[in-house]
């Protein structure tokens, strides 16, 4: 066991090389990846699950607690995310699939690799870990809703058949991590250090099916998709920021807000867009796991570097939110 929780510690720690390692390998050599791409919901589901295994109820306290760094962070993620992919996707004119991929990004919940990249940066931990439990769980309705107002100008949406989805993808894992923690949680705490290392390879698979699917459209769009993606991330960490600066928080909130909407659950951007807009729509949530995994470290250490008036999470709280253990 602690060979395998050092090797997940290793993976969690580098993880944006891994990705970016798995992506070249698929497109050099794509054909030994292409049967996993009939897995890609079911490896997400594993990551969910994972996810729910690391929830505790002090990850929702805030919401009661201190709810409105909670809504602000919430609502900057669902207007400011979905608006900016739309408008990039607009300027640039980019093919209806990959215009559709990329709001379809912007619309997902944020990603779970945040929290770690908030304590990084000395921000509010408590807050990134309750916005991403809070944003994953609003996901079923806020997504459809947003993408068949924004999305559907360029492909057809159907938001029962995608709620449904989300539901079977992201919430049932969740919710059976969560009961096995309840009623097994000796089992849980043992093994909740390995489950960065699942998370990863699980992600690492997803990546590798996608590119090796889209080897073609890579290699002739590749470039213009990633610049799309780079810009709308970089709006989302900044924008984020602003929105919660103009708000009147302080700087550990809007450390935590401005990561938790920049950086994407790009895992359920590729399953949704693989499932009910086609391969090439997941494209930019591909590039975006390989991109929000480095820029949110770039943006942390930068951060980490200027503590000055911030109040720093203890280790004590950081490991009762649990977002130590989160990818």
């Amino acid at each position: 066991m602690k060979v395998l929780e050092a090797i997940s510690t290793i993976a969690g720690k580098y993880f944006a090389v891994w990705v970016i390692c798995i992506a070249v390998i698929a497109f050099i050599a794509p054909d030994p990846f292409l049967i996993f791409g009939g897995y890609i919901t079911i490896l997400l589901g594993i990551v969910m699950f994972g996810m729910g295994l690391t929830l505790k109820a002090v990850d929702f306290k805030l919401i009661l607690t201190n709810p409105v760094p909670v809504i602000i962070g919430v609502c900057a993620q669902y207007i400011i995310m979905p608006l900016t992919a739309f408008l990039i996707a607009y300027i640039m004119n980019l093919p209806a699939e990959l215009a559709a991929g990329l709001v379809l990004l912007g619309s997902v919940p944020g990603g779970t690799a945040s929290n770690v990249m908030v304590y990084l940066a000395k921000g509010n931990v408590p807050l990134s870990i309750t916005m991403t439990s809070f944003s994953t769980l609003l996901a079923p309705i806020a997504t459809p809703f947003i993408l068949l107002l924004l999305a559907g100008k360029w492909m057809p949406v159907d938001p029962i058949a995608m709620f449904t989805s989300i539901i079977q993808v992201i919430i049932f894992p969740i919710i059976l991590g969560i009961v096995i923690r309840k009623f097994v949680p000796q089992v849980v705490e043992k093994s909740i250090n390995v489950i960065p290392l699942i998370s990863v390879v699980a992600i690492m698979i997803i990546v590798s099916a996608v590119v090796a699917g889209n080897v073609n459209s890579i290699a002739s769009a590749g470039a213009f998709v990633f610049m799309a993606v780079v810009f709308h991330n970089a709006f989302g960490l900044l924008l984020g920021y602003l929105t919660a600066l103009a708000l009147g928080l302080d700087e550990s909130n809007r450390r935590a807000i401005s990561i938790e909407v920049g950086m994407q659950n790009s895992g359920l951007g590729v399953a949704l867009a693989t499932a009910h807009f086609g391969p090439l729509a997941a494209l930019p949530s591909v590039l975006g796991a390989v991109w929000h995994n480095i820029s949110g470290p770039i943006l942390a250490t930068y951060w980490s570097k200027k503590p000055e008036n911030v109040k720093i999470p203890s280790n004590e709280h950081i490991q009762e939110g649990s977002g130590e253990t989160r990818i």
